[in-house]
């Protein structure tokens, strides 16, 4: 049976609209749901009977469960497990500007970028909506706070699970759903071109981060498997249309690896290849993790690096360290402890 959780509400129109019952019930439905937050349809008391039993049988109101939380100063860290039993993973930022969560969109994830503990579980499955709907609501719930921005950059590529990545994108952006702007949510991609342009199209106006990491397809090809299917050209080319077509600014993430692309020559490659482009570059330091050989550059390696894309007319900032000490920071994401470990 559908999760109600799985819908956007113009897919919940469609369904009530074939049943003869007026659209405008779509909008009651899902207030009870994201605004009152209620566990079953009989607590929906506007509602008359016959649509409440009909809801019912078409749709349950489905849970994810906490297993275990993690806080630091920074950061707070959610293991969830899912009605399979698999286990995914999700992390609250606090900023002085608000709390933004960091979702997971796969259990596991196949792009094996060679230096994120994520990409050590293989795919198992695609998260529905509802699952990272979900995790959003419990985190909410338990913590009592108000989510104010959405990352897509949890374990799993969001590209790879497209379809339901456009619809929770919708549902979290409804006015009645999360009512969370588009430009306070951002989509990560490792690079799935084909993907990037179907995007563009897309007509909320969600931010777009690219996983870049290298200057070259040298280094990139080591750390970044999706490099063989899709070049750094054929990525940049695809950015540029994206660009073009959404005149939005494209964030592209840097992960800063000691004596892999941290070179004063990467610097100076990454601004030939971004030159002119609409694009700002967020240098992210390196959280290190017992299983890969790949160490974080040096204060002075990195602020070497900035300085170069700086002087050079490139717009860029140094990501903040956030829950590093639970496991719980850029690329560290695992699940550890699940039905998946």
């Amino acid at each position: 049976m559908t999760n109600i959780y799985d819908l956007p509400k113009d897919e919940l129109i469609s369904w009530l609209e074939k049943r003869n019952i007026k659209s405008f019930k779509a909008v009651q439905i899902y207030e009870w749901l994201y605004i009152h937050r209620v566990k079953s349809f009989d607590e929906m008391t506007n509602l008359k009977k016959e649509l409440i039993e009909e809801l019912k049988k078409n749709f349950r109101i489905g849970d994810i469960e906490i297993k275990v939380k993690e806080e630091c100063d920074t950061a707070l860290k959610y293991l969830f497990e899912l009605e399979d039993k698999n286990r995914i993973e999700a992390v609250v930022m606090k900023h002085d500007y608000g709390i933004s969560v960091c979702v997971s969109s796969q259990i596991g994830c196949n792009m094996g970028c060679a230096f994120c503990e994520s990409g050590r579980l293989k795919k198992i499955r695609d998260l529905n909506p509802s699952e990272i709907v979900l995790q959003l609501l419990k985190i909410e719930e338990d913590a009592h706070i108000k989510i104010s921005s959405v990352v897509i950059m949890g374990i799993g590529e969001p590209f790879d699970n497209y379809d339901n990545i456009i619809k929770f994108l919708k549902i979290i952006n409804d006015p009645k759903g999360l009512a969370i702007g588009a430009r306070h949510i951002t989509v990560s991609t490792s690079g799935l071109v084909p993907k990037i342009k179907e995007f563009s199209n897309f007509p909320l106006q969600i931010n777009l981060a690219i996983s870049l990491h290298a200057p070259n397809d040298e280094i990139r090809n080591k750390i970044m498997k999706i490099n063989k299917v899709y070049s750094i050209d054929t990525l940049i080319e695809a950015i540029k249309e994206y660009i073009a077509k959404t005149n939005r600014r494209v964030t592209i993430e840097y992960v800063m690896l000691e004596g892999v692309n941290d070179s004063r020559e990467c610097a100076y490659e990454l601004v030939k290849l971004l030159k002119g482009m609409n694009v700002y570059v967020n240098l992210i330091p390196y959280n290190e993790t017992s299983h890969f050989e790949f160490k974080k550059s040096s204060t002075k390696r990195k602020d070497e690096f900035f300085e170069i894309l700086n002087k050079n007319g490139i717009t860029v900032t140094v990501r903040r360290e956030f829950g590093s000490g639970i496991s719980a920071a850029c690329g560290q994401l695992r699940a550890q402890g699940g039905a998946n470990e």
